[in-house]
């Protein structure tokens, strides 16, 4: 019996890594489907949801008005969520320019502050954007060339990392977010792509359904609902938007235990996503969301299934190849020299991801899901 566990959580690890990935790529030689992109300019509406983002909002201002997207085809809704700061006056300045305004009194939330925007929306297609990010000058004419497809009802485009000098989980990120994007290249080929890349997404207005006060992941719901709506999410490559990576792991741990809390309140929010009669993409919504935040209990059961098994040769070297492992990245996090060797930081980097998804699993179920936002802090991988 313990023999058999050793094993299924072997399996499990492998297949949630290796296993789904090398299955959609597979299927993408034999279920291929492209999209009918074309040349189109409906009328489009960016919201933007804010607080306290006076250091950012100007130069996101002046990057949207620089689309190359017709400017009377285009509105940019800003949603100010009970700002303190400058924001809300740095905002009015560009009221002459298809730039509007709408100002919450008080902090209601991210996704209140989304409602509100998109509630008066005139485009027949919403563009989400964050404040922080930049889109290439090409973004939005790429981004929107999608909807020319009747069957395409929500489009996720592709972030890029920056240069952030003095990063030190650059290389980390970079190796796990370019693995994150092929998923969705290869999910996008075979169907449909299950979320958002937050910074920079799309859907037909009519199709937004609002969503639950309190909400983390947004970009993960509003794909889904669209999806159930009988319509494809997609993912193209060459509507890019650019970020810089976190400077150092405080940060990023911050940013990444939240959005995995935010995975476990979307399921408490939307069970239905679980449910294979209403969600026709379940198993790859399991597979790509719900698999990753339950591999650190395979690792506990694949760990003490060994260590119970260590009488037997085979079975001692896996419990002592993994007890070693530990060690390592246990002693990197104590002493963060150690992060010098490239083997060092790729094992501390994933210990970390699955620390994370432990805190975040904590977060949800002691009801610590920050509902009011952190702009500054927002995921940048979901």
């Amino acid at each position: 019996m313990v023999e058999y566990v050793f094993w299924l959580s072997v399996c499990f690890i492998a297949y949630t890594y290796f296993g789904y990935p090398l299955t959609l790529y597979v299927l993408s030689y034999f279920k291929s489907l492209t999209v009918k992109k074309g040349h189109i300019y409906p009328k489009i509406s960016i919201v933007i949801a804010v607080r306290n983002e006076e250091k950012n909002i100007r130069e996101r201002l002046e990057d949207l008005l620089a689309q190359e997207y017709p400017t009377n085809r285009r509105e940019i809704i800003v949603v100010s969520d009970g700002s303190t700061d400058g924001t809300e006056d740095i905002v009015r300045e560009y009221q002459g320019q298809n730039v509007r305004l709408s100002s919450l009194q008080s902090s209601k939330g991210k996704a209140e502050a989304l409602n509100y925007g998109i509630a008066h929306a005139a485009g027949e297609v919403v563009v989400f954007a964050d404040a922080r990010q930049r889109f290439m000058p090409d973004a939005l004419k790429h981004l929107v060339g999608n909807f020319n497809d009747p069957s395409v009802g929500c489009v996720s485009g592709e972030l890029v990392f920056t240069e952030s000098q003095g990063s030190e989980i650059k290389a980390e990120m970079g190796a796990y977010w370019h693995y994150e994007k092929w998923i969705r290249k290869c999910e996008s080929r075979t169907g449909s792509v299950m979320g958002a890349t937050g910074a920079i997404y799309a859907a037909r207005t009519a199709l937004y359904k609002p969503l639950p006060s309190g909400i983390i992941l947004d970009d993960v719901l509003t794909p889904m609902n669209i999806l159930k709506q009988g319509y494809r999410v997609v993912f193209d490559g060459s509507a890019l938007a650019c970020d810089s990576v976190s400077k150092d792991v405080v940060q990023e741990w911050r940013r990444k235990v939240r959005t995995l809390a935010g995975n476990w309140q979307l399921l408490s929010l939307s069970p239905d996503l679980l449910n294979p009669l209403r969600n026709p993409f379940w198993w790859r919504f399991v597979s790509h969301k719900i698999f990753r935040l339950i591999v650190p209990a395979g690792l506990v059961t694949m760990f003490v299934s060994s260590l119970l098994l260590s009488r037997t040769p085979g079975y001692f070297v896996v419990s002592y190849i993994q007890t070693a492992l530990y060690v390592v990245g246990l002693a990197a996090v104590l002493a963060p020299l150690m992060r010098r060797f490239r083997l060092v930081r790729t094992l501390y980097f994933f210990l970390f991801m699955n620390a994370a998804a432990v805190v975040g699993f904590w977060q949800w179920i002691s009801g610590r899901c920050d509902a009011l936002w952190k702009p500054s802090e927002d995921s940048l991988s979901r």
